[in-house]
């Protein structure tokens, strides 16, 4: 899975740095069923799918819970939706605030567990331990005392999945919500050095 990029990089960072790659070479991974434990992710995952059947939305197609090594992506409509029907959760979504709604009965349900909730992208939700957002994968770059690192994400907003970096004292952040916002700012910034 990792092989086509792992090499074309110096660093390859995937679910926020926890599982991380130097030149090729794995150099960390964090487990989310670790940290939890079994029987905390049991309950989380039941409580989950048994909200998940109560709430309605314009689709639902399957895949509703992803398990990942640092993490569970949780999506109402489920990450098996085409992308015409992912922009409509991302429309119905930003109208009634579906994924906002969620994040707060988890907070009110699993208080106990130190979990942080991101929206991210157009129709799920992350769900990790306290700590391990996107700021995580700093640590790894930490000791090469880069002067400046760039970060671009299109969900910066305060409670979106790439607040927390894009805010980091260490990094400057650049809001953008397409590929070619991301091609305008590397021409204007790195480009325009040479």
């Amino acid at each position: 899975m990792y092989v086509a990029v792992v090499n074309d990089f110096d660093y390859v960072f995937s679910e926020n740095g926890l599982v991380a790659f130097f030149n090729g070479e794995k150099i960390h991974s964090q487990s989310f069923k670790d940290h939890l434990g079994e029987e905390n992710l049991k309950r989380f995952i039941n409580w989950t799918l048994k909200r998940l059947s109560e709430m309605d939305c314009p689709q639902k197609r399957g895949n509703f819970i992803e398990f990942r090594t640092g993490m569970i992506n949780v999506s109402v409509c489920g990450r098996n939706v085409n992308q015409a029907e992912r922009d409509g959760y991302a429309a119905f979504d930003d109208e009634v605030k579906q994924r906002a709604g969620l994040v707060k009965d988890w907070q009110e349900a699993f208080p106990e567990l130190g979990l942080r909730y991101s929206i991210g992208g157009q129709i799920s939700v992350d769900v990790f331990p306290e700590g391990w957002d996107k700021t995580y994968c700093l640590q790894h770059v930490a000791s090469r005392n880069f002067e400046e690192i760039h970060f671009f994400g299109d969900k910066t907003h305060e409670g979106g999945n790439d607040y927390e970096i894009y805010n980091h004292p260490g990094t400057i952040g650049h809001a953008v919500t397409k590929p070619d916002d991301t091609m305008e700012i590397l021409r204007k910034e790195f480009l325009a050095r040479k």
